[in-house]
């Protein structure tokens, strides 16, 4: 095993689920660090996990923005990276890297993924099973990764001393038209799913339906220092790919938003956080043309500024992190015989003997009973939802429900060990999403349990 050992993620994972504070953490004296490193990875590297062509080059660079908030007890830390995922012991060294540099426990570190494609996708625990085969499957570069994190540090440590007051906060929302459709629209006879509208469809038939059920708001939450805008957030929920797959490393139309607008405003810092899209992408409005992503790119930077057009400042008043310790159970469906004889099988793809890689890792993590942290940043009456993997639009829809009177934004592709957490209505209806999720079906109840607690009032 490399140094990223499974004893260190089981010791720094284990964090009982925080109360909410009996009174709300000292506002007054808050200071945030926004800071940013670029994640790029080098000719020759895997995309995706290694499932499909490696880095030929780089049209537009991958970003990890993030900030460090002060002043709310130990530093809280909050990271958006233009990679596809980061699973399981890569997820806990992003956040332990993060945690050591800023002072503070890996438990108030949240690392969202955008889940770009033409990106990096990491398990090391896969890496080390797939190199094991001999048979020139790879995940990831290790020296890169670990170049990663050493970038992470130095990022934060030089953030720090320019850290800016923290007074005031804002939210705010706008349409987007035209992006985002809902995958799972083609519903047979008998209730199962018949095809999938995927990020890019030419099928007509699929095209001419509905979008189905999305949430098309983009919204923004915004920090100041007194009337001085600093930094800003952006949430929307569809899968971030327009076209993808050839070795041409980008950060795809919603990156590509976020630089225009960061273009606009240099003095603020913009992060894309991309929400519940687990079966959520562009599918009805996106044929995978290149001129396809141009209009998508558009269509995200208008929400973004409609979402900021009425940002109306408020003091803060109160701070609170919270998390939640998650612990699903392996699905069924899979099993280590299963999975080990499907990497060992040398007919078989190398997409396929990698995901069997991959689902390994996390069916040994499960089986040492290292879970998978939730977690929630309160501000006054908004609150930052911070979920793992590809959870299912539904729970971002459903977290919204559950506290009416509060402004919830939700950022998924945290930690992506599970891969698709769908509902559980979704489960008898089959499809690609359930046939490739890791967690049971009781994922669903234990998601829904973890995200209620975590948005309940004391």
């Amino acid at each position: 095993m490399n140094s990223f050992t499974r004893r260190r993620l089981l010791q720094a994972s284990l964090a009982v689920t925080t109360p909410w504070l009996a009174a709300a953490e000292k506002a007054s004296g808050l200071r945030i660090a926004p800071f940013r490193f670029d994640v790029t990875p080098p000719a020759g590297h895997p995309l995706c996990g290694g499932w499909i062509t490696p880095v030929v080059d780089c049209e537009d660079s991958l970003e990890a923005i993030g900030y460090v908030l002060l002043g709310a007890g130990e530093p809280i830390v909050v990271c958006a990276v233009d990679w596809t995922g980061l699973l399981n012991e890569a997820h806990l060294a992003w956040r332990t890297a993060l945690a050591q540099a800023a002072g503070t426990t890996p438990e108030r570190v949240a690392v969202q993924c955008v889940h770009q494609h033409d990106a990096p996708f990491v398990c090391l625990r896969g890496e080390e099973l797939a190199a094991q085969q001999n048979a020139g499957l790879s995940l990831v570069q290790l020296p890169f990764f670990k170049d990663c994190l050493k970038r992470a540090g130095e990022a934060v440590k030089a953030a720090l001393p320019h850290s800016r007051a923290l007074t005031h906060i804002a939210q705010g929302e706008g349409k987007v038209d035209k992006v985002a459709s809902n995958r799972r629209v083609a519903i047979g006879p008998d209730g199962k799913v018949s095809k999938m509208r995927g990020s890019a469809c030419k099928d007509a038939e699929l095209i001419a339906l509905t979008e189905g059920l999305i949430d098309p708001m983009l919204k923004t939450v915004a920090f100041y220092d007194g009337d001085k805008k600093v930094l800003a957030c952006h949430y929307y929920a569809t899968h971030p790919m327009s076209h993808y797959g050839k070795g041409h490393v980008s950060s795809d139309f919603v990156g590509l938003a976020r630089k225009q607008r960061q273009k606009e405003e240099p003095d603020c810092t913009h992060i894309y956080f991309t929400g519940a899209s687990g079966n959520i992408a562009a599918g009805k409005y996106n044929d995978g043309t290149p001129e396809a992503r141009v209009q998508l790119t558009q269509r995200i930077y208008e929400g973004i500024v409609a979402s900021e057009q009425n940002l109306k400042p408020q003091p803060i008043t109160q701070v609170k992190w919270q998390t939640h310790d998650l612990l699903p159970a392996v699905n069924p469906v899979f099993t280590l015989e299963g999975e080990r004889a499907s990497l060992a099988d040398a007919k078989n793809s190398s997409a396929n003997r990698i995901r069997s890689a991959m689902r390994l890792g996390w069916m040994e993590r499960i089986t040492q009973g290292t879970p998978i942290i939730l977690s929630a940043l309160h501000v006054n009456d908004i609150s930052m939802l911070h979920l793992p993997a590809e959870s299912f639009l539904e729970y971002q829809l459903r977290a919204q429900q559950m506290q009416p009177g509060r402004f919830v934004a939700t950022a998924a592709y945290g930690d992506g060990g599970a891969w698709y957490i769908p509902t559980k209505e979704a489960f008898p209806q089959g499809g690609y999403e359930v046939s490739v999720a890791n967690g049971s079906p009781a994922t669903y109840d234990l998601m829904s349990a973890g995200i209620r607690q975590l948005l309940s009032p004391a």
